[in-house]
């Protein structure tokens, strides 16, 4: 009688401990070296912005970012060399050139994409439209209006890359003319000083930006050769060096998660640039007002050492 009494209960604690097992969230399988999540900004505003939402989810799920401020064209080579994990701003196809190299050596993977609808090409000012430039071959048409300049963002950057090609055409109507290369912030301060003034300006301009609702501008038609089709209509993708994602699952499972929409990156942006806010200050801000937002981002996401993910963030951004 003692001897099947012991067996019963045996079973019954095996079979609760098996049941205990079953519903305990899984331990995080993620490496020691996993803990810290190396990520690069080239110096634009939406990628702030969404480095800052990546970061606020992070540092909650016990992991730590850290960010560096990187030209795009170094930034994919730290992807090369290893010494970068994860890069949110793979504007495509605007990229495509940039990234030949990376994909032909296997060493990027591509986790997702986390933003469509986007637009990227030239634009003018919108007297400048309604004066008759409202396609690329107007501009070599008004050449002394414009200075024979076109303005642009940080020397090496892609778009920029693709400027000077377009000027550089054998075909090309736009001979002579210069690239003014500076900064994001650079250049939209000088499309504000010619906006003031009235004088005629023609610079690469893009969507999520709040320079659409700051600025009453139209973007160029006619750019699909160098920019793609719909005023370089495209989506942006999140990239990771090759074996990270396998050596670090959980937070690859983040980042394959998040995705973002313009209202969401048009807020952020305009509570950075115009509201002053720090930008991790301004996601946390975004996350209480949207908590909804958070279910499908942290979908299958524990924290670093295994407990559920989204109990964790909710209550490090006071939800």
């Amino acid at each position: 009688m003692t001897y099947s009494f012991t067996i019963r209960t045996g079973f019954a604690a095996l079979a609760l401990a098996f049941c205990v097992a079953m519903v305990a969230p899984a331990a995080a399988q993620d490496a020691p070296a996993c803990k810290t999540v190396n990520m690069s900004d080239p110096g634009w505003i939406d990628i702030t912005a969404t480095n800052a939402v990546a970061g606020v989810l992070l540092d909650a799920l016990g992991y730590t970012q850290n960010v560096r401020m990187l030209s795009v064209m170094i930034g994919y080579e730290t992807l090369k060399n290893r010494n970068t994990d994860v890069f949110l701003g793979n504007w495509m196809p605007a990229q495509q050139k940039f990234i030949e190299d990376l994909d032909r050596i296997n060493a990027i993977e591509v986790l997702g994409t986390n933003l469509v609808g986007t637009q990227f090409t030239l634009a003018v000012p919108d007297y400048v439209a309604k004066a008759g430039v409202k396609d690329f071959r107007d501009i070599a048409a008004n050449a002394d209006k414009f200075g024979k300049r076109i303005y642009g963002i940080e020397p090496g950057a892609p778009a920029n890359i693709t400027i000077e090609k377009m000027i550089a055409a054998p075909s090309s109507a736009l001979k002579g003319w210069t690239l003014v290369e500076s900064s994001e912030q650079g250049m939209l301060a000088q499309v504000r000083r010619a906006e003031r003034s009235g004088q005629w300006i023609v610079f690469l301009a893009w969507s999520p930006h709040p320079m659409n609702e700051k600025f009453a501008l139209t973007y160029l038609s006619g750019g699909d050769a160098y920019f793609g089709p719909n005023h370089g209509g495209g989506s942006v993708r999140t990239l990771a060096r090759t074996g990270w994602a396998a050596q670090c699952p959980n937070a690859a499972r983040l980042f394959r998660n998040l995705k973002f929409d313009m209202p969401m990156e048009n807020a952020l942006i305009g509570a950075i640039l115009d509201a002053h806010k720090n930008p991790k200050a301004a996601a946390i801000t975004w996350m209480n007002a949207h908590p909804d937002a958070l279910g499908p981002w942290l979908a299958g996401v524990t924290t670093f050492d295994g407990k559920p993910g989204l109990p964790a963030v909710k209550a490090a951004v006071g939800l």
